[in-house]
């Protein structure tokens, strides 16, 4: 079986690094596996990309400027919204071609439009969508947060102004509906949140939406000397570490504001902390936030390099990600691969990788006195060594390379055989 997975970038974005890994995972047990991309990076073979010259660069060029225009020239949410209204035709490609299955993963910012989906549906291949986030069951937001206009249809959005978005809101629905076969599309969700926020959507509610994590490759994220990695980042030995991680650290959705708050928190409650913690941040724009913290802060930036990522997670001793939205987060998986007890708020699919006081701890949501007792809870009140034993455990048994790509073979499988019986 031959499986081509499609997405826009190879390697930036937690999307990205989930479609590689599954792809690896797949030729790992048994299944021919390729990657298609917009902006490749590496000399990968298995990861092929589309001729990338001025017709490329026009189709993520106009969505924008369909967008920004639709924003009355304001740059505000302007990679907050797409609307699929330009991208290329991969039907045409030996890639594409070679498939007995199409897999599209985040296919988003002009790499596939929706009449390139629909393209796709009409070669009778079977098409399998893996959702990274809400958008194929929304009109043009990643992020829905409170709004639950998706379960009846998007009649506008509070990424949009009024009027003239409200009317680009309703058209992208509208074009999402009309997709020719859409309802032969079998839709995977990473986490059961997402899977349930999928079955209520009034676009894509009826197709077949099954549930199944990112995988994650153990014999690279796992457990390693502490004080070797410390010493090769030039992180101090002396100290407990808490590190948060995200690719753009600025990001208000991620959550930082929160772990400001507990730090401080922790320092009024238990001023030892302010001797003998520090706080880690990896990802861009880290450097922004040292003024902001308590704590001593030590900005790693935007780390690209597999090793030096498991190396940092291997010289910290807790990780937090107070996101207010999120899927099946690759930086908690991570973590626990590596044995660090994670905290994180009770929001998407974190409460279904953090087991509560088994591998870590589960916040009240938006709290940040909940969110300050259980650092301090990890660090300084529950069996540590058990902490991490136990986030090792549950990555091998939910995460691992065969019992992720057995799962999905099995969705191939049943997607190859109804192709052929419709």
């Amino acid at each position: 079986m031959r499986v081509l997975i499609v997405n826009t970038s190879e390697q930036t974005g937690g999307a990205a690094v989930a479609a590689n890994r599954l792809k690896d995972a797949l030729n790992n047990n048994g299944i021919e596996a390729n990657m298609l991309v917009r902006d490749k990076l590496s000399d990968d073979k298995t990861v092929f990309t589309i001729k990338n010259g001025w017709r490329t660069r026009w189709n993520k060029l106009w969505e924008r400027w369909c967008i920004f225009r639709h924003l009355h020239f304001s740059k505000h949410n302007l990679f907050a919204i797409d609307i699929a209204n330009a991208g290329t035709d991969i039907t045409q490609l030996q890639a594409f071609k070679d498939a007995d299955v199409v897999h599209l993963a985040w296919i988003n910012q002009g790499m596939l439009s929706l009449k390139g989906i629909e393209k796709i549906l009409k070669t009778g291949k079977p098409l399998v969508w893996t959702m990274h986030d809400i958008w194929p069951a929304t009109a043009v937001c990643h992020i829905t947060l409170d709004c639950r206009q998706f379960e009846t249809q998007c009649k506008e959005c509070r990424l949009l102004p009024s009027g003239v978005g409200r009317n680009l809101v309703r058209k992208t629905w509208k074009r999402k509906e009309a997709i020719e076969g859409r309802s032969h599309i079998i839709y995977i969700t990473c986490s059961k949140w997402l899977q349930g926020e999928a079955k209520r959507s009034a676009l894509i509610g009826q197709n077949t939406i099954e549930c199944i994590p990112n995988p994650i490759d153990t014999n690279v994220f796992c457990k390693s000397d502490k004080v070797e990695a410390r010493r090769k980042l030039g992180l101090p030995a002396d100290k407990r570490l808490i590190l948060f991680a995200s690719q753009r650290v600025t990001n208000r959705n991620k959550g930082m504001s929160y772990l400001v708050d507990a730090c401080r928190k922790m320092v009024e409650q238990h001023p030892e902390t302010l001797a003998n913690t520090a706080v880690v941040v990896l990802g861009s724009h880290a450097e922004d936030l040292r003024e902001h913290f308590d704590l001593p802060m030590f900005p790693l930036g935007y780390v690209s390099d597999t090793q030096q990522i498991v190396d940092v997670y291997n010289a910290i001793d807790v990780f937090v990600l107070p996101s207010l939205s999120d899927n099946l987060p690759n930086t908690i998986m991570e973590a626990m691969a590596c044995g660090v007890p994670c905290v994180g708020f009770k929001v998407g699919g974190i409460p279904e990788m953090i087991d509560h006081e088994r591998n870590g701890y589960v916040v009240k949501m938006k709290d940040a006195a909940d969110l300050a007792y259980g650092i301090n809870w990890v660090l300084n009140v529950a069996d540590y060594e058990k902490l991490s034993s136990d986030a090792v455990e549950k990555v091998k048994q939910c995460y691992s390379q065969a019992r992720v790509a057995t799962q999905y073979i099995d969705i191939y499988k049943r997607a190859l055989a109804y192709s052929k019986n419709k």
